[in-house]
């Protein structure tokens, strides 16, 4: 008997008389090493795919946010916050993409394209008209800045609109009790002032008029 038979026979025997089950043919240690590896893929593409779908959910919602843009986006400051947000779009779609492709996920790497593709449409129909590469008015250009607002008086916000509106009241008011006080206190200062002049009594005793 060849002397790799005795030793494997010795730990045969060995682990018979330590009670230890006996040891996994090579086959086993083979199949159980596949076994261990595809459960670290799974878990792999199961972590790759909950990063990819929050990425995607992320740049998608900034996508439909533009839908509800707050601020005027023909030109001026409102247009180059839009344009970056494209931008954010387009470079966000591409960066999911090619966390999609690494990982192997088919469908998110499809719609991650389809949302950087949408951003680069919009970004170019913002810019393509104002670069004289699409058609447009020739009355009314659209343009980046906007020259007609220059002499135009600033917008007020409207914390700023209630402001002076309730300065304005206050005015109003302190104006409105200003005279009513005056009223009341009119009597009051006639007889103090034909106090401090009293040839004012006297003039009025003997009936000639005031100075």
């Amino acid at each position: 008997m060849p002397q790799d038979d005795w030793s494997l026979q010795l730990k045969k025997i060995e682990r018979e008389f330590q009670g230890l089950p006996p040891e996994p043919s090579p086959a086993f240690k083979k199949l159980q090493s596949e076994e261990q590896k595809r459960a670290q893929d799974r878990a792999k593409q199961r972590t790759a795919m909950i990063g990819g779908g929050a990425r995607l959910i992320l740049v998608g919602a900034l996508g439909v946010a533009l839908a509800f843009w707050p601020y005027e986006n023909q030109c001026g400051s409102g247009l180059f916050g839009y344009l970056a947000v494209e931008l954010v779009i387009i470079v966000g779609g591409l960066w999911v993409a090619i966390s999609t492709w690494r990982a192997r996920l088919p469908k998110m790497h499809i719609l991650s394209l389809l949302i950087a593709l949408t951003g680069l449409v919009l970004f170019a129909i913002e810019i393509l008209p104002r670069v004289g590469y699409a058609a447009v008015d020739a009355k009314h250009p659209p343009q980046f800045s906007c020259p007609e607002t220059q002499n135009a008086p600033p917008r007020t916000s409207a914390v700023e609109q209630r402001v002076e509106s309730a300065r304005s009241s206050l005015q109003t008011r302190w104006k409105t009790g200003t005279e009513e006080l005056s009223r009341q206190f009119q009597p009051q200062r006639d007889a103090l002032a034909r106090l401090e002049r009293p040839e004012l009594l006297s003039q009025r005793a003997r009936g000639l008029p005031r100075e």
